[in-house]
């Protein structure tokens, strides 16, 4: 195996995977818990959980 055709099959495999995520992170099935996550250092809990 020539060492170009492994860097070119490193380069493809990483493609796909930052493609990949990419895809995950922007698809509408995980919209909603993205925004809940968003605005969870927002909120300000007490000790016991309940919103000050």
């Amino acid at each position: 195996m020539d060492i170009n055709i492994l860097r070119i099959a490193v380069t493809l495999v990483s493609l796909l995977a930052f493609l990949a995520i990419v895809l995950w992170a922007y698809s509408k099935r995980n919209k909603a818990d993205f925004d809940r996550l968003a605005h969870l250092a927002l909120d300000e809990h007490d000790t016991d959980g309940r919103v000050s």
